[in-house]
């Protein structure tokens, strides 16, 4: 979609103002939109969507069709129901369909374009285009404010003259959006700028500024969905073996001392380790503590040597190159040899491969991070609207906001869930 030239020195009037462009921004004003809401979308990139474009190999996961409140970290792990439960994958596979998207599920309820992901983008700015919407791309904002109207203003306003389908500028003053030398303003503003991952796409933490200026706590970001890098010991020992992947179960305790666990690929990489099941543990652990790897789930490789009647180290490494992939198999016996022929030392070696204990010394940060954890705390905003609980009129959606998914397309049904709500409620 092309900006919209921006008129200098002009001050323009809204219903509803929308900071961002991604996939919350641009479903919340299509359904403020749809309810006759005049909508702007100030976006500070040059396109929308640009997230969106990225995500799932191109071909953006969308969506998963197993989406409950289960699969989403925040301090209030209860907060994501109302919005999840108003606004479905299968809603969300309905307007996908409507455009005639093809699409597939891929493993696990994870549903993906077939073509690409500018299948999603292009839909969104149809929708957004039918609906009246307004977008400003390459738009910086410089200063928000919300002014309450004083008395003299209020008497101005003819209760006649008020459209009733628009927002009643009386009931809570109005915020003031300053883009250069363009001045914005509308009762209602929502907040859905993401988060602090992909800087390169140019996230920033406005988002997280303006909710500070405004009163509202913040839950501390950090990097979530993101490759652990090893120490330098760590990495000398394992990296070599970048590019080598093998099925794991992966787990790690958080604070407070339950523990998660993911049964999916890992990949080594040159600073340590990545892969699903690595990304999915990431947001779980707590920068301190180790996360534990089952490399052979399911099997019982001392039993089955036991079995076979073989008890020698070469045996041992033989059916290591059955179970793992080679150059795994040779580098773990060379690090941890089997200690002898016995019952004893064939149990121990097996346990070890179903406990491998590592203690990343940090992640790759938001460079490599998919989302950010934290946000904007849940218990500022109303469940069911996202509106703050402390600004009438002021809302957050999206990655800004402290709920944060797992991997697999639950990210943007909360992009989707969340701006459907504020989009019915702006």
């Amino acid at each position: 979609m092309k900006p919209v030239p921006l008129n200098l020195c002009v001050h323009q009037e809204y219903d509803v103002i929308i900071l961002g462009a991604g996939a919350a921004g641009l479903m919340c004003a299509i359904e403020a939109g749809k309810r006759g809401r005049r909508v702007l979308v100030l976006e500070r990139a040059d396109r929308t969507g640009k997230k969106i474009l990225i995500s799932g190999g191109g071909r953006c996961n969308f969506t998963n069709l197993r989406t409950s409140s289960e699969n989403f970290i925040s301090a209030n792990p209860h907060f994501a129901k109302s919005a999840l439960a108003r606004f479905t994958p299968e809603d969300f596979v309905r307007l996908v369909e409507k455009h005639h998207i093809s699409y597939h599920e891929k493993k696990l309820g994870q549903l993906f374009c077939d073509r690409a992901a500018s299948d999603i983008t292009t839909m969104l700015e149809r929708e957004c285009q039918g609906a009246g919407v307004e977008i400003r791309c390459n738009t910086k904002v410089s200063a928000v404010h919300k002014d309450e109207l004083d008395e003299k203003e209020l008497d101005q306003i003819d209760p006649r003259n008020l459209d009733p389908r628009n927002v009643d500028p009386r009931n809570n003053g109005r915020f003031t959006v300053q883009a250069e030398d363009v001045t914005f303003a509308a009762p209602r503003l929502v907040v859905a700028t993401g988060g602090l991952s992909i800087p390169k796409i140019g996230s920033t933490s406005f988002g997280y500024n303006l909710a500070r200026q405004f009163g509202l706590q913040i839950r501390p970001p950090r990097a979530a969905l993101v490759p652990l890098a090893f120490s330098e010991r760590d990495r000398k020992r394992w990296c070599d073996l970048a590019g080598v992947s093998t099925e794991v179960v992966a787990s790690t305790r958080n604070h407070k001392n339950a523990s998660q666990t993911f049964r999916e690929n890992m990949l080594f990489t040159h600073q340590g380790i990545s892969g699903p099941a690595i990304l999915q543990i990431s947001s779980y652990w707590d920068g301190e503590g180790p996360i534990h790897l089952d490399l052979v789930p399911g099997r019982n490789l001392a039993e089955e040597l036991k079995t076979r009647g073989q008890r020698d180290p070469s045996s041992w490494k033989l059916l290591l190159r059955e179970v793992l992939p080679r150059r795994l198999a040779d580098r773990w016996v060379e690090t941890y040899p089997l200690a002898g022929q016995s019952d004893r030392s064939l149990d121990e070696a097996d346990h070890q491969l179903h406990a491998w204990e590592l203690k990343p010394e940090r992640t790759e940060g938001y460079g490599k991070a998919e989302v950010t954890a934290g946000g904007v705390d849940t218990n500022e905003l109303f469940a069911k609207t996202m509106e703050s609980r402390k600004v009438p009129g002021l809302f957050f959606i999206g990655e800004v906001v402290d709920v944060t998914g797992q991997l697999g397309g639950f990210n943007f049904q909360w992009a989707w869930a969340s701006g459907f709500c504020a989009g019915q409620a702006v």
